[in-house]
């Protein structure tokens, strides 16, 4: 049974006080901004959404960010991560929608967790419906029914949801059968060279066959090549992200353009 249940519209004071995670002792900071890469609809040429990409405050990479945190830091971090990016692209007038990456095992209790991001949202005059959460299952997720617990929690909140590097290690098909997100995004393994290898043609078809059946939109992630591109027009994935439309652009949008349509 398809788990899109309508959306409800909440209220901040519609949301649960603390949680758990709320009384952990606040740390350092950790200075951060973010890049945003557009996720392309092909069939308009403009930008269905933005990832927004996490860097250090003058474009670190992600990876020395991410390598100063630990359980301690965690939920803060996280909190922190969905506020600055509300903000950012608030300022940098985002239209469209907003891709926020979470970590699962920083959120305690979802309704508790979420209102941070009802307050940035409603401070910067961020629609929070034009908001998604995406993250990926990965063995360091405590459980899966908790990922779906908090997918389904966003999901009443209004929120869109993604599954992130579908194909990938430990997210799969057994994730799917608890609960089918908005988005899926498949794993750029499975894109990577497809116009030209028939075995990750073979799976990916039946990935979108799946996909159509169970109402989820497919993202092809990490185009880089015409051929690429080429192959999930015709297989009709509409949306696609990846350096062949542009690359993260730190603490700015790369306007997307029909240009890149007709490359």
């Amino acid at each position: 049974m398809n788990d899109k249940t309508p959306s409800v519209r909440f209220a901040i004071s519609d949301v649960a006080g603390e949680c758990t995670g709320c009384r952990v002792a606040a740390h350092e900071a950790i200075d951060l901004a973010f890049a945003f890469q557009p996720i392309v609809d092909t069939t308009t040429g403009t930008a269905y959404a933005h990832e927004a990409l996490v860097r250090g405050p003058n474009g670190e990479s992600a990876g020395s960010v991410l390598a100063r945190i630990n359980e301690a830091n965690r939920y803060h971090f996280d909190q922190r991560c969905r506020t600055i990016a509300i903000e950012q692209a608030a300022l940098l007038n985002i239209e469209g929608h907003l891709s926020i990456n979470f970590m699962p095992n920083a959120v305690y209790r979802p309704e508790a967790c979420i209102r941070s991001t009802f307050e940035a949202a409603e401070k910067h005059h961020f629609p929070s419906d034009r908001i998604i959460f995406e993250t990926v299952e990965g063995e360091n997720i405590v459980s899966r029914s908790h990922l779906v617990e908090i997918f389904r929690a966003y999901r009443r909140f209004g929120f869109q949801t993604a599954i992130d590097d579908f194909g990938a290690g430990y997210s799969g098909l057994t994730l799917l059968t608890e609960f089918q997100p908005d988005l899926l995004k498949l794993d750029m393994e499975l894109v990577r060279g497809i116009d030209t290898d028939s075995v990750r043609q073979s799976i990916v078809r039946g990935v979108l066959s799946m996909c159509r059946d169970l109402g989820v939109r497919v993202i092809a992630e990490g185009i880089e090549t015409r051929g690429e591109r080429d192959f999930f027009a015709a297989n009709g994935v509409t949306l696609m992200q990846g350096y062949f439309f542009a690359k993260p652009a730190f603490r700015s949008t790369p306007a997307p353009t029909t240009t890149w349509l007709a490359r």
